[in-house]
This record gives structure tokens, sequence and C-alpha cells, in this order.
């Protein structure tokens, strides 16, 4: 081909180079756009190991009702403020105790804290071929007792119910000091304890209610009602949220009635 007519190509080409590029986009605008699915909003929810039960069904019935995909964590209440504290992303915080809510809301780190439920106390032991048969045997020599943490509020429960068991009527002084003396570990939390007396590694864990209820393979010893200790629950949505709208729908479905009769459904009170 000569230089001549290559230079005549060259130029129908880039005359032609518009009106492609004009059909091309025609042909594009004419193919229909199809909407973008989109992705379900999460909720990360921290709440007390206690309420694994209940929140899970709580969750389960969020997630139907607005397709919201709620995370649970549960923990001691006391790690659990932590990880608040520390900036770890959360939308609701649900504690077992004041003591843990109240730090958070002074500091501005969660909003407007609301009583959500009561438990109590309740002394946990195998099912079948239990060795304790009653609180006072926890004091016995040779029995394996096993607590929450002293930061975790069931393990601070646990302590206050043995004290005012301390010289109690049918109770001798110096009660407290025995049974301390028979726990074989302080776990991280109350269901950590429950898991012990499930697996057999230990006689007796302070729980709450709540739990051995939950749980086929213990049996519940009552607290005595002078030594027993009222578990104050709360619940407030996270400040740094980035799902405000929905931290604060669940919060209002955990405090409806409909949400405290699931509660009730678990034992809470």
């Amino acid at each position: 081909m000569s230089t001549i007519s290559a230079q005549l190509r060259q130029a129908q080409l880039r005359r032609g180079l518009p009106t492609v590029l004009a059909m091309t986009a025609l042909l594009l605008a004419a193919v229909p756009a199809w909407p973008r699915t989109p992705q379900p909003a999460a909720l990360t929810v921290l709440a007390a190991a206690s309420l694994t039960d209940a929140f899970r069904a709580l969750a389960a019935e969020y997630h139907r009702s607005t397709g919201a995909d709620v995370r649970l964590s549960f923990g001691s209440s006391a790690a659990l403020k932590t990880q608040i504290q520390q900036g770890a992303p959360a939308d609701v915080f649900a504690s077992a105790d004041r003591e843990q809510m109240e730090p958070l809301a002074r500091a501005g780190l969660v909003a407007a804290p609301r009583v959500l439920a009561h438990n109590r106390l309740a002394v946990a032991v195998p099912a079948k071929g239990a060795k304790v048969r009653s609180v006072a045997d926890l004091a016995k020599p040779g029995v394996r007792l096993v607590l929450a943490a002293p930061t975790a509020p069931a393990g601070r429960y646990a302590d206050e119910m043995l004290r005012r068991l301390d010289g109690a009527r049918g109770y001798q002084r110096g009660f407290a000091g025995r049974a301390l003396a028979n726990v074989v570990s302080r776990e991280a939390n109350v269901r950590a304890a429950l898991a012990k007396v499930e697996l057999g590694e230990t006689d007796a864990a302070v729980v709450y209610a709540t739990d051995a209820m939950a749980s086929r393979k213990v049996r519940a010893l009552p607290v005595p009602a002078m030594a027993q200790v009222r578990a104050v629950y709360l619940i407030a949505v996270v400040a740094d949220s980035h799902n405000r709208q929905l931290a604060e729908g669940f919060v209002r479905l955990a405090l409806s009635p409909h949400g405290q009769a699931a509660l009730r459904r678990y034992g809470f009170q």
C-alpha cells in the first residue's frame, strides 16, 4: 500500500471514530441497569454471658423483622466494658450490673442506660451423683467449688452471698473463709463456671439461676433468702454506634412487653 493510500485510510478511520463511540454509548444506554442487592445492615451487641440464650432468641426475632444481621458477643460484663473503653466496634451493650455500665455512661460512651432485667443466684451441682446437697456443704472439706472471677458481676455477687452467710442462722462464723478455701478456679464469666459443673470438673459452682435453668446437666440448689443477691441488668446504645437507628430498635425490642416476656421465659425477672 502506498504512503498516500495509508494516509487516506487513517483519515477515514479518524472521521468514523466519533460515530463508533456514539453508537457504543447508545447501545450501553439501552442495556437495562440491574438493581444492586443491598447488603443487610449488621448490628453488634455486646452482652453479659448469662444473657446468651435470651439474646439469641431476641436477635433471631430482630433479624426476621428488620433483616439486620445481629452479631452477638458474650462475655464478662467487665471485659466487655473494657472493650468499649478501648474503642472496639459495638452498637449495644447489656451488662449484668450497674458497676460496669455507669462508668461508661459518665464517660459518654453509652447513652441513657435502662434497666433490662433482674436475676438471682443459685448453686449449680451435677444433676446426678451430686456431692453437694445444700449451700451449707460448700464449706465442707474436700468440696471443689468454682466461682466466676472477682471482676465479673457473677463473681462479685458470689463473694457477697458467701459473706452474708458467714455467721448467719444455720451457718457458723468462718463459713465464707472455708468455702473460699474450697475454690479450685475462678472463671472468666459465669457460663464458664457453669461448664465446669457440666463437665464434671467441680462439685459446685455459684451461678445465676437462669444459667442453671438453661442446662439439663445440672441441678440448682436455692440460695437462702437472707443471702440472696438481686442482680440488675442494664442495656444501652453505644455512643459511637454506626447503626444507631437499628441499635435503638434492638433496645426497644428488649424493653418492650414482648421482649420482657421472652426474658422471663429464660428465667429473668
